[in-house]
């Protein structure tokens, strides 16, 4: 097939290699590069610098709808456009180009987590399966009909960062699997039940503010979806400290406020929350590396009854 491909972050590489196994990606679309840094230096996308190491040709059009772009989409005939985490929606002047459509990669099992941060979300609330669905594109936010689904199991070890990787390897896969089913002429479109869409909105620093108030897994939950960016945190001295890693406290923990100090151990230091205690185990002050929460203690005061915000 002769495929464009449009896609920005870590996550799309994965595809945009896949497809190069087999193959004839004839263009690359990805979001504008960013200034980053105190120089405020512009660093081109994951997606761009693979693609340039292919020898690929890269198009980075501020807004894809626009008609310029569009005529060339047009010009240069590909059969098939594939998208993962581009960070734009196409117009229905897009979508119509290809012979088989534009078929998109997204991080969840839907109808579920339609949206920007459907992996973060799955984790944080606490989800023990997450997968890959591929689908035609159409005009709203991931509403188009199904076409292949896989399921990946998130572990109660697994973070982010952990599912990430493989959710990119498994879209990737699926991908192709896909691209083979349409030549074929097997794939079945299967419309979305819209009633049972749930949402994944975009990640926010608001987003990994602790709430004492909530249980212990849901807390722990809050950390490994948000790890390794950007972070789940408390307001400790009028300071935020990011908070990676914890467990559940063994015991009876009545006693004190939520979001209290209310215990100084060898593993790090004990917080009451919703239902119980968590030891707060890995965490990174700011402007420092993260750090063993024992490792810190031993460099600062921290007294019992002190209460996190």
């Amino acid at each position: 097939m002769r495929v464009i491909f449009m896609g920005t972050p870590d996550f799309a590489v994965y595809s945009l290699k896949a497809l190069l196994t087999q193959h004839e990606v004839i263009a690359v679309v990805s979001q504008p590069d960013k200034p980053k840094g105190r120089g405020k230096k512009l660093v081109p996308t994951p997606v761009k610098e693979y693609a340039l190491e292919q020898g690929l040709q890269v198009y980075q059009p501020e807004k894809a709808r626009d008609p310029e772009f569009v005529t060339l989409l047009e010009e240069l005939a590909p059969d098939v456009i594939a998208v993962t985490a581009f960070g734009q929606i196409l117009p229905e002047s897009i979508l119509n180009i290809p012979k088989y459509g534009c078929i998109n990669v997204h991080g969840s099992l839907l109808p579920q987590y339609r949206g920007a941060a459907p992996m973060q979300w799955s984790i944080i609330n606490g989800e023990k399966v997450t997968g890959i669905t591929t689908m035609f594109m159409a005009k709203g936010m991931d509403t188009g009909d199904m076409l292949l689904t896989t399921e990946v199991e998130i572990t109660p070890e697994d973070n982010f960062s952990s599912v990430h990787d493989k959710m990119a390897e498994a879209g990737a896969n699926l991908l192709l699997d896909t691209l083979s089913a349409l030549q074929a002429g097997t794939v079945k479109r299967v419309p979305q039940d819209h009633e049972a869409a749930t949402y994944a909105p975009m990640i926010t620093k608001e987003t990994g503010h602790i709430d004492w108030t909530k249980s212990a897994q849901e807390i722990i939950d809050l950390m490994r979806g948000l790890d390794p960016t950007p972070g789940a945190y408390t307001v400790y001295e009028e300071e935020p400290l990011k908070i990676f890693k914890g467990m559940q406290a063994e015991g009876d923990y009545l006693q004190g406020k939520t979001g209290e100090v209310i215990d100084i151990t060898k593993k790090g230091f004990v917080v009451k929350c919703g239902d119980g205690a968590l030891i707060i185990t890995e965490l990174q002050v700011r402007g420092k590396k993260r750090m063993a929460a024992d490792a810190y203690l031993r460099g600062h005061a921290m007294n019992k009854g002190v209460l996190l915000q």
